[in-house]
């Protein structure tokens, strides 16, 4: 299915409605870098639904020495947006799961085995450190996969220190563990290095989920690009994205 949809014979629309569901976002306003207030989480989420989406899952970090969500914190922010959205009338299904920085505090609560916040069929959402790679992630995944949950790396094409070791990535797969790609990476947002780490990662067909990473206004009027459309139809077409199934 094309990713087109046209308002007139000239016009090219962005329709991602083929995906069905995001599953990496920033909507709950004020408890991370995402959206600041209510109104920037009411306008992206009318944004997400002119361009297809039927379903949500917005994921807070929780990133210990920066943002210190709970559990608790992020389920009552999302009821308060669930409330407006009913009173806004946004008729548009949205859920929260949380994208977990890899830290100390992480591996206390797998080993505490205290409920994490996932999504579909257990899935949970976690992210490594930008600058160098995790020295607990064997132990904290491994036991997250004991416990019964099935770890998801965010975004691993923008871990720009493993174009020097791409072997990484085997062993990540071969653990298990699913990946996904930052819709935007793709049409080059993230700078060329990210890029091309997401083209080599698409070649090998390591990608399971794609994932708009929905932070600002900007990240959704980029989003309409069709540069960014086109990007993701090869992965689309290989039958393997699981989006349309959560």
């Amino acid at each position: 299915m094309r990713l087109f949809r046209k308002r007139n014979p000239n016009v090219n629309i962005a329709d991602y409605s083929v995906l069905h569901a995001d599953i990496h976002s920033h909507l709950l306003p004020g408890i991370d870098d995402g959206s600041p207030d209510i109104e920037t989480s009411l306008e992206l989420i009318r944004g997400m639904k002119a361009l297809g989406y039927k379903k949500l899952i917005t994921t807070p970090h929780i990133m210990w020495d920066v943002y210190k969500n709970t559990n608790s914190i992020i389920l009552e922010k999302l009821q308060y947006l669930k409330t407006k959205l009913k009173d806004e009338q946004i008729d548009i299904e949205i859920e929260a799961a949380a994208e977990y920085f890899i830290d100390d505090h992480l591996g206390e609560l797998v080993e505490r085995r205290e409920r994490l916040l996932t999504f579909g069929n257990n899935l949970i959402l976690v992210e490594f450190s930008m600058v160098s790679q995790p020295f607990e992630w064997k132990k904290t995944l491994f036991e997250m996969q004991i416990q019964g949950y099935q770890p998801v790396i965010a975004h691993p094409e923008r871990y720009a220190y493993l174009d020097r070791n791409k072997n990484f990535y085997d062993e990540l797969k071969s653990a298990g563990y699913l990946f996904q790609l930052n819709m935007l990476s793709l049409s080059g947002q993230y700078g060329s290095s990210v890029t091309e780490l997401a083209r080599y990662l698409t070649r090998k067909g390591y990608y399971d989920l794609i994932g708009t990473d929905l932070h600002h206004v900007r990240h959704l009027e980029a989003l309409k690009n069709p540069s960014v459309v086109s990007s993701i139809q090869p992965l689309l077409d290989s039958g393997k994205i699981l989006n349309p199934t959560l």
